[in-house]
């Protein structure tokens, strides 16, 4: 079964078998600019002997990131980079790589701007059709947030079941698509600044995700829509905060 971006983060794991492992390496090394968009890959010869496979494993390797849209293969001209805008971003190695090779304020804005564009809107929904087993089982997991013996990890993966159960209960099967996202955008908390690091912010997390499930379960459409709009931009604010502070920029 595949990983997901904050099982990986967390977990550490990586590829085993040499197809995902040259996978892994070309993709990282794509993402972080090595090979700059526009750019022509090494040739087989040279990858295959720079990664210690065969050419078999090296042309499936190309197929996957093909697939990805990181590259496209031109006869008499090689293998190149293609631009951004051609990049798969909601698959989840994609995804990966970027936490890999170190996200930036942009690409997490980015991701929270995404969100607002369809979580709010499937909580509206959600409000709108959610039976009770439904409200209930969000219930369980908003209160299931609110324990002060969460940690980093233990939070992130409590709020991504929370999250992940509004796109399953609000019966647009699209939705459930941008689940990478929002697990991309988890895992940013996670590894910057995550509410675990102070018991009493984790209730304040919990309550505000609270409020969401009363907005649902009163049917209240635009409730729900703000209380989720509201949960995303404190979690963007909260890691833009610390990313700046990384970068020595900390908010005025």
């Amino acid at each position: 079964m595949q990983r997901g971006i904050l099982d990986t983060v967390i977990s550490g794991a990586r590829a085993r078998n040499s197809h995902a492992q040259v996978v892994q390496a070309l993709g990282r090394s794509i993402i972080a600019g090595r090979y700059p968009v526009g750019s022509t890959l090494p040739g087989d010869a040279e990858l295959a002997a720079l990664f210690g496979v065969s050419r078999t494993v090296l042309r499936e390797t190309m197929k996957t990131l093909a697939a990805k849209g990181l590259i496209v293969a031109r006869a008499r001209i090689g293998t190149r980079v293609t631009p951004l805008q051609q990049w798969n971003l909601f698959d989840k190695d994609v995804l990966n790589w970027y936490f890999d090779v170190g996200v930036t304020e942009e690409f997490m804005l980015h991701i929270s701007e995404i969100r607002m564009a369809f979580e709010p809107h499937a909580a509206a929904l959600t409000a709108r059709q959610a039976s009770s087993q439904d409200i209930a089982r969000i219930m369980t997991l908003a209160q299931a947030m609110d324990d002060p013996q969460h940690d980093a990890e233990t939070l992130a993966f409590a709020d991504l079941k929370f999250h992940l159960a509004i796109l399953d209960a609000c019966g647009n099967p699209f939705m459930r698509s941008v689940g990478s996202l929002i697990e991309a955008a988890l895992t940013g908390v996670f590894k910057l600044s995550s509410p675990a690091a102070d018991q009493s912010r984790i209730h304040d997390v919990a309550q505000a995700h609270i409020r969401i499930v009363d907005a649902i379960a009163a049917h209240d459409e635009q409730g729900a829509r703000e209380a989720m709009e509201n949960v995303i931009r404190v979690g963007r604010d909260r890691v833009v905060a610390a990313l700046e502070e990384k970068q020595g920029n900390p908010k005025s």
